[in-house]
């Protein structure tokens, strides 16, 4: 495999589900999320995980559809960007939205897997970015939104009285960055 190739999917997969030295990738930051967790909202108009979930998951499509050319790839579900929740928001409905995130990372990673390096710095079908810009863009992407269901999971338990506990002074961080 190519070595650039092979760098990429090291990248994608480290931000999806990897261990790494910067914190919770994004598969990681769902782990035991439930359904009422899952669906709390911070405020009025602003998304909660679900939708973070089906978010990611339609970008992961779109990023597979640019790589591959094809206009026949979309997420298999109503709406672009990001989609609308099920009309019913149960367990069995989360578990599904989850596995099509897992479902659409998989079908990502085979995509850069067989991609040919030839065209990573070719500009990515309708999109003024290149391939290899969408690659690392998307690891980008779910890095980001997994900072975002971190945030999003401490706000509901400290609303909940389930918070991690007060650090002893509030100019103490909480970690250490000495090694």
């Amino acid at each position: 495999m190519d070595r650039r190739i092979r760098l990429l999917l090291e990248v994608f997969d480290q931000a999806f589900a990897g261990s790494s030295w910067h914190g919770t990738p994004l598969w990681g930051a769902l782990r035991g999320l439930g359904i009422h967790e899952a669906l709390w909202r911070p405020g009025r108009s602003r998304h909660n995980v679900w939708e973070l979930v089906l978010h990611t998951a339609y970008w992961k499509s779109m990023v597979r559809r640019r790589l591959l050319r094809d206009p026949q790839i979309s997420l298999p579900r109503a709406g672009s960007n990001w989609p609308g929740l099920p009309e019913r928001t149960d367990r069995a409905a989360w578990r599904r939205d989850t596995a099509l995130l897992r479902q659409e990372h998989e079908l990502l990673r085979r995509t850069i897997a067989r991609f040919n390096p030839k065209q990573l710095g070719r500009r990515s079908w309708r999109s003024e970015w290149s391939n290899i810009q969408h690659i690392y863009g998307i690891a980008s992407h779910d890095l980001y939104h997994a900072g975002q269901i971190q945030l999003l999971k401490r706000l509901y338990r400290s609303r909940a009285g389930k918070g991690s506990g007060p650090r002893k002074s509030a100019t103490e961080p909480r970690h250490s960055m000495r090694g």
